[in-house]
């Protein structure tokens, strides 16, 4: 038993050594970013992720932030569908469009899925100012980026 024992607390100090440096440079480093992939273009969701990257994450120091738009979630930045915000999103009286474009003003990043902007038949000129069309590096190295967060909605 005290084998056991033994062996069992050298493992849990070698996890910890390993372990504990990444901790402490993420400490340094300063809070995570967050990656969110949006897959919806239902305005109430997309308020709310949008709302959340922005005000609770990006404004509380989380970076990078970056919403990705993907699958339906394209048709939130096309510029000739601009969407009203829905229940208690409402009052401040935006379009999704101006969500987005208020959180890239504050320093967020909109990133297009370009498969997906494709098979919609949207391009860099139907989306409003700011975004960037993805590719597979520009999400590559956010998505496993090993100080970032990654956030489905």
């Amino acid at each position: 038993m005290r084998r056991i024992t033994t062996t069992v607390l050298a493992l849990a100090l070698m996890a910890l050594a390993v372990f504990a440096p990444t901790q402490q440079a993420v400490a340094e480093e300063g809070k995570p970013g967050l990656f969110v992939s949006l897959t919806t273009d239902d305005t109430w969701a997309a308020a709310k992720a949008i709302y959340f990257a922005h005000e609770k994450v990006l404004k509380n120091g989380h970076e990078p932030v970056v919403i990705w738009l993907n699958v339906r979630g394209v048709y939130l930045a096309d510029k000739k569908r601009p969407s009203n915000v829905p229940g208690l999103m409402r009052e401040a009286d935006k379009s999704i469009q101006d969500m987005l474009k208020d959180f890239m003003a504050d320093g967020g990043q909109v990133i297009m899925c370009q498969a997906c902007s494709n098979a919609a038949g949207l391009t860099m000129d139907d989306y409003i100012d700011g975004v960037t069309m993805g590719s597979w590096p520009v999400v590559e190295k956010f998505l496993f980026d090993p100080n970032m967060k990654t956030l489905s909605w």
